[in-house]
């Protein structure tokens, strides 16, 4: 695919990405490659050059839809949509249209994607895997195999679609592939050997689609500190294209709750609990951390939901530094005491009877 540019990969985006993260990418990349910031650069300068002309066609809805479906021919499209108007997607255009097909929409989508293997597109496609991972998984970082159904190139074709013993060259584009239709003034992929350049009888093992479904193993390293729903790339792991070219696989992470600890952010939170005396006379207590144990102290007079602070025992942060873990305290009472205790705490509530009347 001579000249296509990938303008989702130009900004580090998956395809199926919304505009809020296409306008991210974008400014984060813009300020990166900005000729004020790199002056003299001029690979910066173009690659600052790529990123607006991606951004100006992703962030456009219209011209979005239109590269998502005509991939190299999009701009061929607006063309002829400009020039024909919004008939051209839909009205019926009698003998004017080439070979019978009701609308050039439909024309230019079976010349890209018709025949055989018309579900087996030429731009290669990212996909979306859902992880679960455990709390301290997420903490601490993990390495995880996961299985994949996916679509694979069939081994015996290479995804060409046909049997290779029975191929011989495309009479319609002489084996180039690819033929030049002066009604768009672009050249297109033969549609009578999908751009393959050769014709045959369909292969056996993927019956004729070039494509087959096969289960993948993967190893995937999970950094620490991933949060719920961040996503990780895995370049190169995706579905493939018609020229072999695969796309990425993205990672969605899923935490599994935890019976010990909420998130929120790079902090945590937990409940301990402390004796009623303790909370009285003040002491220690032991506070459980993604690390261990640990004492904490409890001032007398604390009261049940007050929150302490143990910085740096949170989730891992970049650069070696941790978010925090806060304590919140539920005083506990005892459901049975002894006949020494009942008559103590008898004595304790004659006293704060006497100071509270005088």
């Amino acid at each position: 695919m001579r000249g296509f540019k990938d303008y989702y990969a130009i900004l580090g985006v998956p395809r199926n990405a919304t505009e809020k993260e296409i306008k991210a990418a974008y400014r984060k990349l813009a300020r990166q490659y900005h000729p004020d910031v790199n002056p003299g650069d001029k690979e910066a300068e173009e690659k600052f050059k790529e990123i607006n002309e991606a951004y100006q066609v992703l962030s456009d809805p219209e011209k979005r839809a239109a590269y998502d479906r005509y991939g190299e021919q999009w701009q061929a499209y607006q063309r002829m949509r400009e020039q024909y108007g919004e008939g051209f997607d839909g009205a019926h255009w009698g003998t004017e249209m080439p070979f019978g097909f009701e609308s050039f929409a439909d024309f230019i989508e079976q010349l890209l994607h018709g025949g055989a293997r018309a579900g087996f597109r030429a731009v290669p496609r990212d996909i979306e895997h859902t992880l679960e991972i455990t709390l301290d998984e997420a903490i601490r970082g993990t390495t995880k195999t996961i299985r994949l159904n996916a679509e694979e190139v069939c081994p015996r074709c290479g995804g060409a679609g046909m049997q290779p013993e029975r191929r011989q060259s495309c009479p319609s584009c002489g084996g180039r592939g690819r033929r030049r239709f002066s009604l768009l003034g672009v050249e297109m992929p033969c549609d009578e050997c999908d751009g393959t350049g050769r014709v045959g009888a369909p292969c056996t093992h993927c019956a004729g689609t070039g494509t087959v479904q096969r289960t993948r193993q993967l190893t995937v390293t999970i950094p620490p500190g991933v949060a719920e729903g961040q996503r990780l790339r895995l370049a190169g792991e995706g579905l493939p294209g018609s020229d072999g070219r695969r796309g990425d696989l993205y990672l969605r992470i899923k935490i599994a709750p935890d019976p010990r600890f909420e998130r929120q952010g790079n902090d945590l939170y937990t409940e301990v609990d402390v004796d009623y005396v303790i909370a009285a006379l003040g002491g220690e207590v032991n506070v459980p951390t993604p690390t261990g144990t640990v004492k904490m102290k409890i001032p007398p007079g604390t009261q049940s939901g007050t929150k302490f602070r143990l910085a740096g025992k949170g989730i891992p942060l970049a650069g070696g530094a941790r978010g925090d873990l806060y304590a919140r305290v539920r005083i506990t009472t005892p459901k049975q005491l002894s006949p020494r205790e009942r008559e103590l705490l008898e004595q304790i509530r004659q006293l704060r009877a006497e100071v509270k009347s005088s």
